[in-house]
C-alpha cells in the first residue's frame, strides 16, 4: 500500500530522471561552492595578504551558513510548501555569489560566504524533504543515492573547472560561474519543479510548534543516532575538503590545474560506492548497509591516520587510503538520511533541517579543527578525519 502511494504521488510530479536531475542540481550548491574555489585557496591568500590558513575558514563560514540555513527552511517549508522557499534561497545564492566576485577583502569574502551558504542551504534540506514527501524508507534510500550520482558530478568536475578558471581568468571568475548556475537552478525550480507539498499536508502552527518539533527530534535517541553518524561521516569529507589544498598542492607540489584530478578521484569513489548501494538495497536493508559502511570509514580513517603519523608508504599510501575513507561514505550518507527521516513524513522539512544543521555544524567545526591545528604537515587532516570516521561508527 505504502509502496503505491508512493507512486500515486509521483505521477503528479517531473518523471523519476527528471526529478532527480533536478534535486541533483539544487544538492550540488554545496559541493560546487566549496570545491569549485579549493584550487584557489592560496592564490586569494596572498592576493589580501593573509595565510593560507585564514582563507581556509571561510570554508568553516560556508558550514555553519549552510546549518544555519537549513535550521530556517525546513519549518518555513513545512508550513508554505517547498517552491516558494526554494525560489527564494536560488535568488540569494545569485546574488551573494556576485558579491563574493566583487569582494574587496578577505574579512568581506567572509561575510559574502556566508550570505551565499545560506541562499544555497535550500537545495539540500528542501530537496530531502522533497524526495520523503514521495518515496517511503527504501525507495528513499534508493533516490537518495540516484541524487549522489548527479551531484557527485560537481566534485569531479568543480576543482577541474575552477584549476582552469583560475588559471584563465582570475579567481574573481569562479563566483561569477557560480553565480550563472544559482539562476540555472532557480529557472530550472520555477520552470520544471512542481509542489510537492498539497497544502492539505502543510502544518498550520507558528514558531512555537517548530521550536517544539526542533526539541522532539533532537531527543529521539533513534533519529539523532542516525543523524550523528551521518554528520559525522560528513565530517571527515568536510576536514579532508577543508585540507586538501595545502596538503596536495603545498605539501606534494601538485599544480593547482592537476589538483581537481585528485579530487575528482575521490569524488569518483563516492559516486561508485553511492550506486553500488543502490544495487545492494536490493538484497539488503538499509540499517545493514549503514553499519557495514560505517566500519569501513572507521577502519580505513584510522589506518590513514596512523600512516601520516609514523610516515609509513609515502603519498601513494596515503592517497589510497584516503580514497577509500571518503569513497565509503558515499553509502552512509544515503541511507543515514532514509532512516532518520522515514518516521517523520509531516515533518519532513523539520526533520530534514536538524539533519542537514548536524552535518555542516560537524563539517564547519571539522574544518576550523583542521586550520586550526597547522602544522606544516598532513596530521592535522589525518587526525580530524580519524577522529570523525571513529565517532560516526560510534554514535550507530
Amino acid at each position: 500500500m505504502k509502496q503505491a502511494t508512493a507512486s500515486t504521488v509521483l505521477t503528479a510530479r517531473p518523471s523519476y530522471t527528471r526529478l532527480a536531475l533536478i534535486l541533483g542540481a539544487l544538492a550540488a550548491f554545496g559541493p560546487f561552492s566549496i570545491d569549485m574555489y579549493l584550487p584557489a585557496l592560496p592564490t586569494i591568500a596572498a592576493e589580501f595578504g593573509v595565510a593560507t590558513a585564514a582563507i581556509q575558514q571561510t570554508l568553516s563560514v560556508f558550514f555553519i551558513g549552510l546549518a544555519i540555513g537549513q535550521l530556517f527552511y525546513g519549518p518555513i517549508s513545512d508550513r508554505v510548501g517547498r517552491r516558494a522557499p526554494l525560489l527564494f534561497g536560488c535568488g540569494l545564492y545569485t546574488v551573494a555569489s556576485i558579491g563574493c566576485a566583487l569582494a574587496p577583502s578577505a574579512g568581506g569574502l567572509m561575510a559574502l560566504r556566508f550570505l551565499q551558504a545560506l541562499g544555497g542551504a535550500v537545495g539540500m534540506v528542501i530537496g530531502r524533504s522533497v524526495v520523503r514527501d514521495c518515496f517511503e524508507e527504501r525507495e528513499a534510500a534508493r533516490m537518495f543515492s540516484l541524487l549522489m550520482l548527479v551531484m557527485g558530478v560537481a566534485p569531479i568536475t568543480a576543482p577541474l573547472l575552477g584549476g582552469q578558471v583560475l588559471i584563465a581568468l582570475g579567481w574573481r571568475a569562479i563566483f561569477f560561474f557560480l553565480a550563472v548556475f544559482g539562476l540555472f537552478c532557480l529557472l530550472m525550480v520555477w520552470f520544471g519543479l512542481e509542489e510537492s507539498l498539497p497544502k492539505e499536508r502543510r502544518t498550520r502552527e507558528g514558531l512555537g510548534y517548530a521550536l517544539r518539533a526542533y526539541v522532539g527530534l533532537l531527543t529521539d535517541r533513534r533519529y539523532m543516532g542516525f543523524a550523528l553518524a551521518g554528520g559525522l561521516a560528513s565530517a571527515a569529507m568536510f576536514a579532508y575538503i577543508s585540507g586538501s589544498a595545502f596538503v596536495f598542492i603545498e605539501l606534494n607540489n601538485v599544480p593547482p590545474d592537476r589538483f581537481g584530478f585528485f579530487f575528482g578521484a575521490n569524488a569518483f569513489g563516492l559516486i561508485a560506492a553511492s550506486q553500488l548501494n543502490r544495487w545492494l538495497l536490493r538484497r539488503f536493508t538499509a540499517a545493514q548497509l549503514l553499519s557495514a559502511a560505517l566500519s569501513v570509514t572507521a577502519s580505513a580513517a584510522l589506518l590513514l591516520f596512523m600512516v601520516t603519523l609514523l610516515n609509513i608508504g609515502g603519498f601513494p599510501l596515503f592517497v589510497a587510503l584516503l580514497f577509500i575513507t571518503i569513497g565509503s561514505t558515499g553509502m552512509v550518507g544515503p541511507n543515514a538520511m532514509a532512516l532518520a527521516l522515514a518516521p517523520y513524513g509531516r515533518k519532513a522539512g523539520s526533520a530534514s533541517a536538524v539533519l542537514g544543521a548536524t552535518q555542516f555544524a560537524a563539517g564547519a567545526l571539522a574544518g576550523a579543527l583542521v586550520g586550526l591545528l597547522a602544522n606544516g604537515t598532513a596530521l592535522p587532516m589525518a587526525g580530524v578525519i580519524a577522529l570523525c570516521g571513529a565517532g560516526a561508527w560510534m554514535f550507530l
